[in-house]
């Protein structure tokens, strides 16, 4: 065997090295997109009203992704895989970016995160009872410890009960979820860019009926805030977001990139205090770290 054919029978563990790399950065990138939703969200309420923030989100990013899609001439999914697809795009699309714009009128980024901080255990136990897969006795236990985390936090900060805000955030955490681990699965069976890139063609008539209709009875009053938040919400958190994200996620796995996402509600709580000027409970941050003991405890369980 010559050196040439040595280094050609050796690439593949090169190229498997170079592709989990790859893989991590492209799911870090996604979590850093997604950090900046909240605040970008806040920003862009300031210039639309809820349902035409989010309506025009989904136009907006689903525009761009038709275009990649037309332009790469990519051929339409299997019949087989649009239910996954409209789970996705419910999921993703529309209700979580939904659901949050709607607690954020009354929330405050820092709070909001923290209570989102639950998504990946919330998306590890979808994937768990998707898959048929058995966690462990200890996953279980630190699931149910992160969860109490939560809800005591915003129990506490809500004065002893949970406000409509709180209850929009749950039902977010649960939505996206779903998209989540339906969007993990589709990544095996074809490129992740094209899962939420199909996802958003789908729900594009929807959004744009959405639009006509929040644009009629909403106010618009244009600032420049108001615009960049538009713009990040639905150009980079909604299609480069989950672009790279999901392309992540099929190169080192679901566990693996969801792993990373533990750093997203502490880079909301940083971008809330730099961009926003808000001030944090000195339970946000307490709350944030005991969560994302309880989902490592988790990840260390399921690994």
């Amino acid at each position: 065997m010559t050196v040439q054919d040595s280094a050609t029978h050796s690439s593949p563990i090169a190229v498997t090295a170079a592709a989990s790399g790859r893989g991590t950065l492209l799911a870090a990138l996604g979590v850093v997109a997604f950090s900046l939703t909240f605040p970008s969200t806040v920003w862009g309420l300031e210039s639309f009203g809820p349902w035409s923030l989010v309506a025009l989100r989904s136009v907006l990013a689903a525009l761009i992704a038709g275009g990649f899609l037309l332009a790469l001439r990519v051929r339409p999914p299997e019949r087989r895989h649009w239910g996954s697809l409209a789970v996705v795009g419910g999921g993703v699309v529309v209700g979580f970016p939904l659901l949050t714009t709607l607690a954020l009128q009354t929330s405050t980024t820092s709070h909001a995160a923290v209570v989102v901080g639950l998504l990946p255990l919330t998306t590890a136990v979808f994937a768990a009872v998707r898959t048929g897969r058995r966690p462990s006795r200890t996953f279980w236990l630190a699931a149910l410890a992160g969860a109490a985390v939560v809800i005591g936090f915003t129990v506490s900060q809500s004065g002893g009960g949970l406000h409509r805000a709180d209850l929009y955030l749950f039902g977010a955490l649960l939505v996206c979820a779903a998209g989540y681990t339906e969007g993990g699965r589709l990544a095996s069976v074809m490129p992740g860019w094209q899962v939420i890139g199909w996802a958003l063609v789908l729900c594009l008539p929807l959004a744009v009926a959405g639009a006509a209709a929040g644009l009629s009875y909403e106010p618009v009053r244009l600032t420049g805030q108001g615009v960049v938040g538009l713009v990040w919400v639905a150009g980079v958190s909604t299609f480069f977001g989950l672009y790279v994200w999901y392309r992540g996620m099929a190169e080192i796995g679901i566990a693996r990139a969801s792993q990373l996402q533990l750093a997203q509600p502490l880079l909301t709580l940083v971008w809330s205090v730099g961009l926003l000027g808000e001030r944090l409970s000195p339970a946000a941050p307490v709350a944030a770290v005991g969560v994302l003991v309880c989902i490592a405890v988790t990840q260390r369980a399921r690994a």
